[in-house]
């Protein structure tokens, strides 16, 4: 199975803004970072804001930030919403329901194992949230150029400089 780049931007722009945290970015950010086309990124990015996933903040001084949910979203329901096409073969129905006929689907067994495979593809992509992998937020925000982010540790949880305290 392959991802169509509409779904690649998508994760990549989710993944940018929770490594980015607090904070607005902008949409050439997110370019430069990846060397993706803004003109690319535009539709994804407005896609992402219709599903509430992300909030634009339009203006002089605007951008984009992850919603407050969305570190929750698992990477199939993301998978799912941007990719429009999961008939694998003809005989699986397509988003209108139709499916094309085939003289053997009376005993086909090849169907079923396709169908299996597609449900484990989506059991695994169910496994991991967005906000899982983009853990640990240090590393990834140095390669997409956010050397100023600080991870946000949770309080009570150990931190680069032991626990943290509610104050």
């Amino acid at each position: 199975m392959r991802l169509t780049d509409y779904t690649d931007y998508s994760l990549r722009v989710l993944l940018y803004l929770t490594v980015r945290g607090q904070g607005l970015s902008t949409i050439q950010d997110i370019s430069d970072s990846y060397g993706i086309s803004k003109n690319h990124l535009m539709k994804v990015v407005q896609r992402l804001g219709e599903l509430g996933w992300i909030d634009t903040v339009r203006g002089r001084n605007g951008g984009l930030r992850l919603s407050e949910q969305t570190s929750a979203l698992t990477i199939g329901e993301i998978v799912r919403a941007t990719e429009n096409d999961f008939a694998l073969v003809g005989c699986f129905p397509d988003q209108q329901g139709e499916r094309r006929a085939c003289v053997i689907s009376p005993q086909c067994r090849l169907r079923g194992v396709i169908e299996a495979a597609r449900n484990a593809f989506f059991a695994e992509l169910d496994r991991c949230t967005i906000g899982e992998v983009a853990q640990p937020l240090g590393p990834l925000a140095a390669l997409l150029g956010l050397n100023s982010v600080i991870p946000i540790v949770p309080i009570g949880q150990p931190g680069p400089a032991g626990p943290q305290l509610a104050g």
